[in-house]
């Protein structure tokens, strides 16, 4: 029997959507938040030949470039203010949760709650700031050595103007993200990279469609590629949905002569709690380095040469650095920010619920930890398999890269989260409108029932 939350969700209905003011201002607050950075991805950096740029771009639109170009929506391609995406901010939260779960001052930071929370965030923008000014300056350089910038600016000023055009960009991307988040619906970050892969897959479909028509690709490999794109829609759904409902069981008690029984409940933990961060931030970490060489590609030395040709897309050691850092990052943010064993074993323990068989406290924990352990082996190894094998079979195939696993992934869970939270925010405004009733009738059979002398 569904329950009552189910209920309300199946009722829900374009009335109940215009009654929600609040949710209504939300969404229309992330709508125009997101347009806002759309126009900043059309905004040149002061000085780029465009030309130039055009030029470069056709020839390395197969490589890293392609990928880069999902991450930033286009801007990249096109030099926009925000190229740099929002990958330094991203970046910078890797390397201070890693730091906080290995360094004991910020451990204890963790610990003070929202205040220690505001302190290790502080620090994020820090680390931000420092990733996107290295990663400015040298693409500066780079392009100034790719002959890529207008011949009569002066290099030191064009490397000044965009150094903080990027860093500029970058930062206003991240408080577009913390906005959307705390006053909008949906996490900010994810919806800005999802805003920037839909926004691009349009042109992307109509290039392929055009390779197709040129007789470039096979309209067998089309079929099978728009096939394989709907089959993976599918298995990602089916995943993202799945459940381990782990039992939990209340004791009886009493109150006054009155015996209540406890009754029982599950504690749902799904088979992928890290959702897409696992494949966000593996791609972070794995386009860091490459994110310049890709631009100095005719001036690279040994190093960036080598990093160019068994780092790229497809190549066995990006394939094999993918997955590791996807199996990491899927164990590391579960257990450290997603699900939590120890406190969740307190909290149930706080409201006397415990695992039939299994003491309370740390044997829970340890329970706990074992099933969300062996659940995320099949997590990571279905988001390494759904990242992966398009991976795969797009560097055989002229694919775009918005059609390959990650961007399917990131696009899917991002909505179905969305709409989560839509769903949540609607049954929060029932459920208020309901208590209201309820106390308008209270007040009416207040005012009709006879006063007693």
């Amino acid at each position: 029997m569904a329950s009552a939350a189910e209920q309300m969700a199946a009722n829900m209905s374009w009335g109940a959507f215009g009654k929600a003011t609040e949710l209504r201002q939300r969404i229309f607050f992330t709508i125009g938040l997101l347009i806002i950075y759309r126009l900043g991805t059309y905004i040149p950096i002061p000085g780029i030949d465009g030309t130039a740029l055009r030029e470069f771009m056709d020839q390395a639109q197969s490589g890293i470039a392609g990928v880069l170009g999902m991450f930033t929506g286009g801007a990249l391609s096109r030099m926009g203010v925000f190229a740099l995406g929002i990958m330094p901010y991203i970046s910078a939260s890797i390397i201070v949760q890693l730091l906080s779960s290995m360094w004991e001052p910020l451990k204890q930071l963790k610990k003070e709650g929202e205040q220690g929370r505001k302190k290790i965030n502080q620090y994020t923008r820090y680390g931000t700031v420092l990733l996107a000014t290295g990663q400015a300056f040298a693409l500066a350089n780079s392009l100034l050595a790719g002959d890529l910038v207008q011949q009569d600016l002066g290099s030191m000023f064009f490397i000044a103007a965009c150094v903080i055009t990027l860093v500029g960009g970058t930062m206003f991307l991240m408080w577009l993200g913390e906005q959307i988040t705390a006053r909008g619906i949906g996490n900010g970050i994810s919806l800005i990279i999802f805003v920037g892969i839909v926004a691009e897959i349009p042109a992307a479909l109509a290039q392929f469609l055009a390779s197709g028509r040129s007789g470039a690709i096979s309209p067998a490999v089309i079929i099978g590629v728009l096939v394989m794109v709907v089959a993976v829609i599918a298995f990602v759904v089916f995943m993202e949905r799945a459940l381990r409902k782990i039992h939990i069981q209340y004791p009886r008690r009493q109150v006054g002569m009155k015996v209540y029984d406890g009754g029982s409940s599950h504690l749902p933990v799904k088979v992928n709690p890290a959702g897409v961060i696992p494949a966000i931030f593996a791609s972070a970490l794995l386009l860091l380095p490459t994110t310049i060489s890709t631009f100095s590609s005719g001036q690279a030395g040994p190093v960036m040469s080598v990093i160019l040709a068994y780092f790229g897309p497809g190549q066995p050691l990006y394939l094999l650095f993918f997955t590791a850092m996807i199996v990491f990052f899927t164990f590391f943010y579960t257990k450290e920010v997603a699900f939590k064993t120890d406190e969740v074993a307190d909290n149930l323990k706080n409201q006397n619920g415990f695992v039939p068989g299994i003491r309370p406290g740390k044997k829970t924990a340890e329970y706990l930890d074992y099933v969300v352990t062996r659940l995320l082996v099949l997590g990571s190894a279905y988001l390494a398999a759904v990242c992966l094998l398009p991976e795969i079979l797009r560097s055989q195939l002229a694919i775009p890269f918005y059609f390959g696993g990650t961007s399917v992934l990131i696009v899917v869970s991002v909505t179905m989260d969305t709409i989560q939270q839509v769903q949540s925010h609607l049954l929060a405004h029932q459920y208020e409108g309901l208590i209201e009733k309820s106390q308008l009738r209270g007040k009416k059979r207040s005012k009709k029932a006879p006063s007693r002398r």
